[in-house]
């Protein structure tokens, strides 16, 4: 049995392939990738921000899925 992560975005979700033996190694990498999302988001609206605007409503989410191996 294992465990992946779904990210959820307002576009719509992408599960990951990375496989995790704990539900909590799958929810660390999750808030990672939430955090990473954030910041990307930021990155882009600092280097120009006529063309990527921060939009406050655009947040990722992450839910976990336990699968049999």
């Amino acid at each position: 049995m294992g465990y992946k992560v779904v990210m959820v975005y307002s576009s719509g979700e992408e599960e990951d392939d990375e496989v995790f033996e704990t539900e909590a190694e799958a929810e660390a990498y999750g808030l990672v990738q939430v955090s990473t999302y954030q910041a990307g988001g930021e990155v882009l609206n600092l280097s120009n921000p006529g063309d990527y605007p921060l939009d406050p409503d655009d947040e990722a989410e992450f839910k976990i899925i336990e699968i049999d191996d």
